[in-house]
């Protein structure tokens, strides 16, 4: 049963990275495709914008329900920074609302625009620097230090900081990517194109400075790397599907294209799981949560996986016909 909760909250993640990346990331390359690109991204995100935070919602349920003691860590150290991802969530949705539903476009929709597109870079960010806390090992459940030791400190550095700018270019990436098939014109998709191939270079580059700054916070991430057969396995790959990848910009299939894509977040995923695995959180003191020392009891677990089967038996053939009526939708538009 653990295996099986484990491997659900491991494809939450991937699926909220690739699908509410996507969402992120497009308030990114808003910015840097202009007003012009406003109603694609609009017309784009709007059905499906709300509906991806389920998977965020799923993997919550699963650390709250089945390793209550990780939840708790993450929740009490690092709550500066998920308060801030948090609020930029709310802040992004409710600016993306009143921007794309509102009747009227009056002074106020420029003011909306300028949130959803600060939030959707601010959010990303956040969530990279929690992610970072998490893996830095600068937390400390003891509550034995000052403020800044206890609250501050485990997220508040440079390591951090460097895993933020990795997952905002990683969401604007995926989202220029998907994005070049959402495009009705020619000149469109190239600026798109452009942008993807932009924020591919990016990415990679704020992987490296990851790497970097890691050993510069004295955590040796490049040797729990290579001593993983499994990571080095999904960087050899990533490695050698990039020069496929920008093959397909040139010649652009979306299906192939998003697909590749795909592969290549999710590789990167199931490298950095393969290198903490089966740590969740690293602690300052050694005493490091894992999978295995903060599971919920058997009767939890047990509860747990019959809920989670019910609950993705509702949930996928939702999300399957979700995108199936709106992709009609718009081929029929395009089409008239």
């Amino acid at each position: 049963m653990l295996q099986i909760i484990i491997i659900i909250l491991g494809v939450s993640f991937i699926l909220y990275t690739l699908l509410g990346g996507a969402d992120f990331g497009a308030g990114i390359v808003e910015t840097f495709a202009g007003r012009k690109g406003e109603r694609t991204i609009s017309k784009a995100i709007a059905p499906v914008w709300e509906a991806n935070h389920v998977w965020l919602i799923l993997a919550i349920v699963i650390l709250f329900s089945g390793f209550p003691q990780v939840y708790a860590a993450i929740s009490v150290a690092l709550h500066i920074p998920l308060m801030v991802v948090l609020l930029g969530i709310v802040l992004r949705g409710s600016s993306f609302t009143f921007r794309h539903y509102d009747v009227t476009h009056d002074s106020s929709h420029k003011y909306y625009t300028f949130f959803f597109k600060v939030s959707s870079f601010v959010t990303p960010v956040f969530l990279g620097i929690t992610l970072g806390a998490m893996i830095l090992g600068k937390i400390s459940l003891e509550n034995t230090g000052s403020f800044y030791e206890q609250y501050i400190m485990p997220w508040f550095n440079v390591f951090c900081l460097s895993m933020g700018l990795f997952s905002a270019a990683l969401f604007g990436y995926i989202a220029a990517v998907f994005l070049i098939s959402e495009a009705t014109y020619p000149i469109e998709q190239k600026r798109y194109t452009r942008l993807a191939k932009v924020f591919l270079l990016l990415t990679l580059a704020m992987g490296m400075l990851v790497f970097a700054t890691a050993e510069a916070e004295d955590h040796h991430l490049s040797n729990a790397f290579f001593a993983s057969r499994l990571s080095i396995a999904a960087f050899g790959i990533v490695v050698l599907l990039t020069p496929v990848i920008f093959y397909l910009f040139r010649h652009p299939d979306a299906l192939k294209l998003r697909a590749a894509v795909s592969v290549h977040v999710t590789l990167v995923m199931l490298g950095w799981f393969a290198i903490q695995f089966p740590i969740l959180v690293y602690e300052r003191n050694g005493n490091h949560l894992t999978f295995y020392n903060t599971q919920a009891p058997y009767a939890t677990l047990y509860q747990l996986v019959i809920a989670l089967f019910v609950g993705l038996l509702l949930v996928l053939p939702s999300f399957y016909f979700l995108f199936k009526v709106f992709k009609k939708g718009d081929e029929q538009q395009l089409h008239s």
